[in-house]
Formats: C-alpha cells, sequence, structure tokens
C-alpha cells in the first residue's frame, strides 16, 4: 500500500545578514513535524528557500556596492548564510528554492499572464502607502499611527503606473474559506482575518511596480516587475515543477497540507495566496497555520531593533539538538512566547540533564554495575508485579498514541509534555522500586532487580522514539546506550512493550545532556555575543594622531561656525566635488565646494546643519570659488578612504560659533 502524501513548508526567507533565533523557530518547528510524518510512515515533501526579489533587496544591494544577485548569492550561499544555518540546525528540507531559479523566474512569468489572461489582472496606477522593508501596501485606514502596522516603521508614499489583480472578486470565497473551514489555524487567527481586511472591503492589490527594476519582469509589458508577493507565494507550486520542466511532482502533493508562517505574513497566506489560486483553477492549500513570535524583552526579536539572539552562538554553547528541543518544548506553538537565555539554560537542566539524561544515566550505570552491560533471559516479565510496574508499562504503551494525537492536533509542545509525563514517571518508578536496596541481595532479588531495569530500558527506548524529530542526533546515541537496534526503532515499534531483547548490550556513555552552570553560562554567552559583535564590524582604520603641537591662540583662529544647507549639487565635470549654497547667518549666501560626491547624494544632504571653517581665504576648484571648508571625519575601512561629515542638532541656529 503506497503510504501517505504530505507537503509541508516554510516561508521561503528574506536573505537577511543577520539571522536570529526568530528564523529559527519556524524552520525547525516545521522540521520537526515534517521529521514525524516521515516517522509515521508519511512520503513527505518539505520545503523551503529564499524570498530574493523586491526593492529593499536592490536597496541593501547598492548600499553593499553590489548587484542584487552577488548580494543574494553571498548571503544565502556564504558563510553564516541562510543554508549554513538550515544545516547547522540539522533541517531536513527535501527541496530549497531560491525566487532567483531561472525555472521560478519563468514560471512567474506564466502565472501573471494566465491571471492577466483571464480578466483577473488589469492596468492602472497605484497611489498609497508603502513599507518598504515589509513589501507591503497599505491604505491610510490599516497604518497604525501613520506606520506600518507589521513591522511599525515609517511607510512611504507611493505612486506608480500598475497591474492590479482583482482580489475584491474573490472577497465571498475567501470568507467562506476562512469562517466556514479549519483552513486558517489557530482559529484565533480567523477573526483578525475577517475583522481587520475583509470586513472594511477587499481592496484589488497592485501586484506590478515601476519604481525598481529587480524583480521578475512582467514579459508582455516591459518596465513591470511582478509584485514580490505573486512571485514569492507562487514558490509553493513552481517548486513541484507548476508552469515549468524542472520537476514533475505538482499532481502528487498538491495541494499543500500545511503551510507553517509567522503571524505577520498570516493576511498574505490567508487572503492573497488563496485568491490567486482560485482565479489560476488550481486547489488551495489544505491549512495555513501561524504561529506567534518569540519576543525577547517583550518585543518582537528584529535586526532594526538591535535585540536579535544568535542561533550560532546558542548551538554552539548548549548543541543542536538542546537549542532545538528548547524552542519546540517551551513556546505553544501558535501563541508568542518569551525568550531569555535563562529560561532556556533553565530547560536543558531541567528536562534534558534533571529528567531523560539522568533516567538513561542511572539505568544504563545500574545495568553495567549489577549485571556486567547485559540483564539476563527471562527479565521482562515478574510473577507478582508491584502496582507503580503495571502503571509505569501501562503509560509507556499508551504513550505513542497520546503523542500521535498532540502531533496531528499541531501542537508539539504538548507532544512532547506527554513523554516527558512518562520520563518523569520513569524516574519516581527507580525511587519506588529502589535498585540499590535489591542489589543488596542478588540471590534473593536479581529476577526483579532485572525486571526493573528492563522495564526503565524499555521506557527509554520507546520515549527516545518519539523524540526522533525533535533530537535526531542526540536519540541516536541514546539507543546505542541501552542497546537498542535500528530494527525497534521505528513508528511501529514505538506501540510495542517488550521489542527491545532482554539479553540487549548496554553501553554506559558519556551523559546526553550535562548539567549547565547557569551563572557561568550567562556570562560566557554574553562574552561571546560581545566579541561576535565587535568581529562584525567592518575593520576600521584612522589616520594617526599629530605630534607637533598647536597653541591655543592659533587655534582660535579657526572660526568655526554652523551652516545649514539651502542647495547642494554637482559640480560639472567633477566626480568629486559637491558644491553648497549655505546659510552661514549673515544673510549673505555662502558658497562652498567638498570632495565627497563619493558618499552623499545631494538631495540627501539639504537641510541639515553642517560644520564649516568660514576665515579661510577663497579660492577657486573647477572655476568656482569655494569660501571656506565642510568639516568631515575620515577613516579607512577595508583600504577604501570613507568620509562623513560633521552633522549637528538642527535646533542650533545658522550662524552659531563653535567653540
Amino acid at each position: 500500500m503506497e503510504n501517505k502524501k504530505f507537503y509541508i513548508t516554510t516561508p521561503i526567507y528574506y536573505p537577511s545578514d543577520k539571522l536570529h533565533i526568530g528564523h529559527t523557530y519556524c524552520t525547525v518547528a516545521t522540521d520537526a513535524i515534517a521529521r514525524y510524518k516521515r516517522l509515521a510512515g508519511y512520503d513527505v515533501m518539505f520545503l523551503t528557500g529564499t524570498d530574493e526579489h523586491g526593492q529593499k533587496i536592490e536597496q541593501k544591494a547598492t548600499e553593499a556596492g553590489m548587484t542584487p544577485q552577488e548580494f543574494v548569492d553571498s548571503i544565502v550561499e556564504g558563510k553564516g548564510g541562510i543554508l549554513d544555518l538550515w544545516k547547522l540546525m540539522n533541517i531536513s528540507n527535501d527541496r530549497f528554492i531560491r525566487t532567483t531559479d531561472d525555472y521560478h523566474v519563468s514560471a512567474i512569468q506564466k502565472i501573471f499572464k494566465k491571471m492577466y489572461d483571464n480578466g483577473d489582472i488589469y492596468k492602472g496606477a497605484y497611489k498609497g502607502k508603502y513599507c518598504t522593508p515589509c513589501e507591503s501596501f497599505w491604505t491610510e485606514s490599516q497604518l497604525k499611527d501613520g506606520c506600518c502596522p507589521d513591522c511599525g516603521r515609517p511607510v512611504i508614499d507611493a505612486e506608480e503606473e500598475a497591474y492590479f489583480f482583482k482580489l475584491s472578486k474573490y472577497a465571498d470565497k475567501i470568507r467562506d474559506l476562512l469562517e466556514n473551514t479549519d483552513f486558517l489555524q489557530p482559529r484565533s487567527r480567523v477573526n483578525e482575518m475577517v475583522k481587520n481586511f475583509i470586513d472594511p472591503g477587499l481592496e484589488d492589490l497592485c501586484v506590478s511596480r515601476t519604481s525598481f527594476s529587480w524583480g521578475v519582469p512582467v514579459d508582455f509589458d516591459p518596465g513591470h516587475v511582478v509584485y514580490v508577493w505573486v512571485d514569492a507565494l507562487s514558490n509553493y507550486i513552481t517548486a513541484l515543477g507548476y508552469d515549468n520542466d524542472k520537476y514533475d511532482d505538482y499532481k502528487h502533493y498538491w495541494p499543500c497540507e500545511y503551510h507553517i508562517v509567522g503571524k505577520e505574513i498570516v493576511r498574505f497566506h490567508s487572503i492573497i495566496w488563496p485568491a490567486m489560486l482560485m482565479s489560476l483553477g488550481e486547489p488551495v492549500p489544505q491549512h495555513v497555520f501561524g504561529h506567534g513570535w518569540l519576543l525577547l524583552d517583550g518585543g518582537k526579536m528584529s535586526k532594526s531593533k538591535g535585540n536579535v539572539v544568535d542561533p550560532y552562538i546558542l548551538a554552539e554553547k548548549f548543541g543542536v539538538d538542546a537549542l532545538r528541543f528548547f524552542l519546540m518544548r517551551t513556546f505553544p506553538f501558535g501563541s508568542d512566547g518569551n525568550f531569555s537565555n535563562e529560561r532556556l539554560i533553565q530547560t536543558i537542566n531541567t528536562d534534558l540533564a534533571n529528567d531523560l539524561g539522568n533516567l538513561v544515566s542511572r539505568t544504563t550505570a545500574m545495568v553495567g554495575k549489577y549485571f556486567g552491560g547485559a540483564l539476563p533471559e527471562g527479565c521482562k516479565t515478574y510473577d507478582a508485579p508491584e502496582s507503580y510496574d503495571t502503571e509505569l508499562i501501562s503509560m509507556a504503551s499508551g504513550l505513542r498514541a497520546a503523542y500521535e494525537a498532540k502531533m496531528e492536533a499541531m501542537a508539539p509542545h504538548e507532544a512532547l509534555a506527554e513523554v516527558f509525563h512518562v520520563i518523569q514517571r520513569a524516574n519516581k518508578y527507580i525511587d519506588e522500586s529502589t535498585p540499590w536496596t535489591l542489589a543488596k541481595d542478588m540471590e534473593a532479588n536479581g529476577k526483579r532487580l532485572a525486571h526493573v531495569l528492563y522495564n526503565l530500558l524499555e521506557t527509554a527506548r520507546i520515549c527516545g522514539i518519539l523524540l526522533i524529530p525533535f533530537m535526531p542526533e542526540s536519540m541516536e546515541k541514546l539507543f546505542v546506550q541501552i542497546g537498542a537496534g535500528a530494527d525497534i526503532q521505528d513508528w511501529a515499534a514505538a506501540a510495542v512493550w517488550g521489542a527491545l531483547s532482554e539479553t540487549a548490550t548496554v553501553v554506559k556513555g558519556e551523559n546526553l545532556f550535562p548539567r549547565i552552570d547557569m551563572d557561568k553560562a550567562l556570562e560566557e554567552l554574553e562574552a561571546a555575543a560581545e566579541a561576535a559583535k565587535k568581529a562584525a564590524l567592518p575593520a576600521i582604520e584612522t589616520e594617526p594622531q599629530l605630534e607637533e603641537k598647536v597653541d591655543f591662540e592659533t587655534f582660535c583662529k579657526n572660526d568655526f561656525r554652523a551652516v545649514k544647507v539651502k542647495a547642494c549639487s554637482n559640480v560639472k565635470k567633477s566626480e568629486k566635488l559637491l558644491k553648497f549654497t549655505l546659510d552661514d547667518g549673515t544673510g549673505t549666501d555662502r558658497q562652498i565646494l567638498s570632495g565627497i560626491a563619493k558618499w552623499y547624494k545631494p538631495e540627501d544632504l539639504v537641510g541639515k546643519t553642517l560644520v564649516a571653517i568660514v576665515n579661510l581665504p577663497p579660492r577657486k576648484m573647477m572655476g568656482q570659488e569655494s569660501n571656506g571648508m565642510l568639516i568631515s571625519a575620515v577613516h579607512k575601512e577595508k583600504g577604501e578612504e570613507v568620509l562623513n561629515l560633521i552633522m549637528v542638532d538642527d535646533s542650533i541656529p545658522a550662524g552659531a560659533k563653535l567653540c
């Protein structure tokens, strides 16, 4: 009988030059669910990737002095990039898509043309608010305190020729999908979408841009590029071969069982994406699950806020599996969770060191000490079992069913809670059965002792199988220590009590999860974070200080004044010079030429308050007179000279003397 298929995706990630634990959370959760489904016998397709087009990418590439393609390549494939992070976190994705892949670009052009040909895309002009970091269009009423409601940053006024998608046409179908099915989960997200977007009236969506060029070109109208969210959302089907010859999995895997996304992009996945699919005549996904945010000091982790947490540092310090476990064990999936390093360490110490690690370590040590590393035959059963024997065996035997119910309900944190109830019960069982007391009279109690230890090993085996999706590498070590072969590590074996051989060879290995010294670890984390921050700074080289001293009277002869930029322009035939028209407080405009065109755009300087020496003799530069000198700071970065104009508070009036 053919296995049931299961297609699950993470969102495709914007190539950020600083990845934080929030990025890791979503992907680890999706990976754990995918691994669980494989364990349970499903034919799984797990997709992730990168969203590489858009205005913000183009801007960041320009700032970095790179082409957009060079910029995204360096971050996706470079050291410390997205592919590196997923490898570090042991992510088991089956496919990775980049929206700059040729097959995807070609498919997007066909998808856009299909929606245009069936009358769902039309040409018009866009005028409204746009958030560049989020690549989101907003109406005035949707803004929060005049800013983007998702990220809280300022929006810009946008006006340009554009194509529009008739999103309003699908409003009733989207409402029905949201309100009358389990398409969007958890259910609390449904009210957010209906109240904030459907009830006010679903507006048509701007789906092309003409103000920048880094995107998928609209092939039938040069100058237009496809709106980045139309491009990005379509990856879920192009990665299966929709409208391209790269793959041929679309009919097999679509519709998707689950899109796992952060709550800030639920709107795109639960409203825009199904409307696009309806326009194309394709099935909509079965479910979109919007998980919560990891919060730090009460706010969402964000590079722009400077409150990111580095997964590389945490994984190096505590281990990948411990970090994966913490993310899934601690935060209810679907709700926000407060992250702290203290909470991470506490979870590792309590659940992994004290409970799971202690169970395996104590049990294998006793098997080694009392039976030389292998229990005797006949230890599976005991003629006069105690009530706590029966209780432990019953809990472990029924664990898979309870775990499965939680995983199927998209509650991995609750599935882990079920496993750890059994682990905690097993540790209590050790205290109840007192193996060390039984060992004092092996002739009388040897069979009883062997039975107790077998029950502990078998409990550890069943729990270990169900922990594979969360801590795959650590569970391999666990199976070696308790002597469980590969043939009893699968899903079927998790529901069978007594699969472990009575005479399995037990190995007392190193502790799976050593206990962590909280104070010491926090100090080391702080030092590591500070070192990483310094390492990320550009190499800066400053001019050596002059040894020759200048007397005070000579210094005072320089007349430093605050000047305000009234106008600024490039000097013809010069690549270096900018011409400034300045208000110096005298009532007569002052002209100064400065060789800073390499570092500043003229329009960015108008209105700024700068510092100038105004009592220098005039001099000619490129045939134009310059009366004074603007003060800059100079240094070198990676061998290249960099100049920064000295700018002062705009409340300082023009002509104010600096002393």
